[in-house]
């Protein structure tokens, strides 16, 4: 039985591999693809560690980075997250989600992110400065996650994904599909092994009114009076689609096995494969102390991130420039329920960094 989990596990992460570079694209694509939202982590644990613990992620934040974490969870768990995104530009991300152990190795998750961009005057040809009133995009996300313990290594998920961006006269609407895997191991389940296929569906293209206008008719029209409609169609944009591969190590301070768990240091990696930007090289470290102190360093690596004369990097295409950090607090409460306080902070380079900051209850 052990063997034929096993032979699951290399043929499904061959597979995602597979995929994934099929899905490859380079550098020169970069600002092409659509629903860029979905490269966005609005989860104040993991964004903390710049997201490098995609082979070591338990519980509701899997969602983002490996769905197959969600597996993890012992009963139910409902976070409330809310993200300063890139201060200075008035963008916030406000998300919720919960997710349910079904059945003894089953679990399933729904979580909601919405992005606000506060209100933006409207401006025609006719009225270039404004004046008229103001609109707001609506940029919302729904997933939909499952995820199974298929022994006591092995565990998978997969995540459906509805995108959906709007103004009052614009829309559009697409699906995505995310797939992960695990594996830990270990005398004390402290090796971790992670691979998620994440962000790949149909093309997303843009319909309604607004792509559409009233001129008058060219011929035989001296008073103007007769005209006629021109739609527009949008083109339709791939979305972000990614491939994260990571490990994960837990260091514990006590060969006692009834205290051993009370201090313990995690150091992960993750290599992720964009195809519409450059590669990600993330590293994370989290530091826990009875699951009651928690604090997170990360670091994000790509390309040309470095490069350029004082401290101005002319090569770098992300706005992160690498450090991340992060902590939580955790109490319990009565019958062994917890609620925890989570924040992380990203440097960027222009604004001002991201905050971000969560509520976690476990029951």
């Amino acid at each position: 039985m052990k063997k034929s989990y096993k032979r699951t596990l290399a043929a499904f992460c061959t597979s995602l591999t597979l995929v994934g570079s099929m899905f490859a694209g380079n550098v020169d694509r970069s600002g092409e693809a659509g629903a860029s939202e979905l490269l966005i982590n609005p989860w104040a644990r993991s964004s903390g560690q710049a997201g490098a613990n995609t082979a070591s992620v338990t519980g509701l934040e899997a969602t983002y980075s490996n769905v197959a974490g969600i597996a993890f969870i012992p009963k139910t768990e409902l976070i409330f997250s809310y993200t300063d995104w890139l201060v200075g530009t008035g963008i916030s991300i406000s998300s919720f989600g919960f997710t349910q152990r079904v059945g003894e190795t089953g679990a399933i998750a729904l979580t909601v992110m919405s992005m606000n961009f506060g209100n933006i005057p409207i401006t025609t040809v006719a009225q270039p400065e404004g004046g008229i009133g103001t609109f707001s995009p609506s940029f919302v996300n729904v997933g939909l996650s499952y995820a199974k313990g298929f022994s006591d290594n092995i565990y998978g998920g997969v995540t459906t994904r509805i995108i959906s961006e709007a103004i009052s006269n614009v829309q559009a609407l697409d699906v995505a599909i995310d797939a992960g895997v695990q594996y830990v191991t270990g005398k004390h389940k402290q090796v971790h092994f992670g691979v998620s296929l994440k962000n790949v569906g149909p093309t997303m293209a843009f319909t309604g009114d607004g792509l559409s206008f009233t001129t008058p008719l060219p011929q035989n029209n001296p008073s103007g009076t007769q005209t006629y409609t021109v739609e527009n169609r949008s083109s339709g944009a791939e979305l972000p689609s990614l491939l994260n591969i990571g490990g994960a190590y837990d260091f514990y301070f006590s060969k006692d096995s009834t205290v051993l768990k009370n201090n313990r240091i995690t150091v992960a990696f993750n290599f992720t494969s964009n195809s519409y930007s450059k590669d990600d090289f993330l590293l994370g470290v989290e530091y826990s102390f009875r699951s009651f102190l928690m604090l997170r360093l990360g670091y994000m690596f790509e390309q040309g991130i470095w490069n350029g004369a004082d401290g101005i990097s002319t090569d770098r295409t992300s706005v992160f420039t690498g450090p991340t950090a992060g902590v939580t607090f955790e109490v319990p409460f009565k019958n062994k329920s917890t609620f925890g306080f989570d924040y992380s902070y990203r440097q960027t380079d222009p604004f001002s960094g991201v905050h971000s900051f969560g509520v976690r209850i476990n029951l």
